[in-house]
């Protein structure tokens, strides 16, 4: 996974072609830490499919965090072509519905 600062946002998320999926987390965040090993794991079952996988610690970064309306973590967005397509959010998110996601936009 690509990990996403305010200096290589644009170029890693908003320019890149095709679906990119962030992962908006913070080390405080119990639920974001309970889901990380699956999101890696995702992001390695996904690998070379037309999908990018990146994360994002959102300490010291919470301008970058606001700019793009996460509110709370964890907070994980999809984005296609430079604009934000969908976000799935909150701690009763579920590494199921993540994948669903997946696999809805790589079949578009």
């Amino acid at each position: 996974m690509i990990e996403i600062t305010k200096e290589n946002f644009e170029e890693e998320v908003l320019k890149a072609s095709g679906i990119v999926f962030v992962d908006f987390w913070g080390p405080k965040c119990e639920r974001c830490m309970e889901l990380m090993p699956y999101v890696e794991e995702l992001a390695e079952k996904y690998a070379g499919k037309n999908i990018k996988f990146c994360s994002c610690d959102t300490t010291g970064k919470r301008r970058l965090a606001i700019s793009q309306k996460v509110l709370g973590l964890p907070a994980m967005l999809f984005y296609k072509d430079g604009e934000k397509i969908d976000e799935c959010a909150g701690q009763d998110l579920s590494p199921d519905v993540v994948e669903a996601k997946i696999k809805e936009y790589l079949e578009k």
